[in-house]
């Protein structure tokens, strides 16, 4: 499965419409985002269900700010329009699948319980 380039304009569909979105935050001159690449395209394709995305910071920088992306690559895993997962620097093949199963393994329930409650106790601190 291809990836799909994230702008500002298609980000909100892409992840309202879609259960599971890994996103690639890279850059054409970053070394180490070239190295990845192959990589993250590579286990797409085992996981057609997924979304895999990417946004090419220079482009898109203001949606690159809206996540306080500092450096590049990082990975980012939004599931159900919670961001579970974000961390700097490109991970090996087998990493990356340890990180898509665990990722479609979370009980999202719970997630969400959990979510609710951070934001009910920072309403009421308010």
């Amino acid at each position: 499965m291809a990836t799909t380039e994230l702008t500002t304009e298609n980000f909100e569909d892409v992840v309202s419409s879609n259960d599971t979105v890994f996103i690639d935050f890279w850059a054409a001159w970053c070394g180490p985002c070239r190295s990845f690449a192959p990589t993250y395209e590579k286990v797409s394709a085992l996981y057609p269900d997924a979304i895999f995305a990417k946004v090419d910071t220079e482009a898109q920088q203001a949606l690159a700010a809206s996540f306080n992306i500092m450096s590049i690559p990082t990975l980012m895993i939004i599931r159900e329009q919670v961001v579970i997962f974000s961390q700097a620097g490109a991970l090996p093949e087998s990493a990356l699948i340890d990180l898509v199963q665990k990722a479609s393994a979370l009980d999202m329930e719970e997630i969400h319980r959990q979510v609710a409650e951070e934001q009910a106790t920072q309403g009421s601190q308010a």
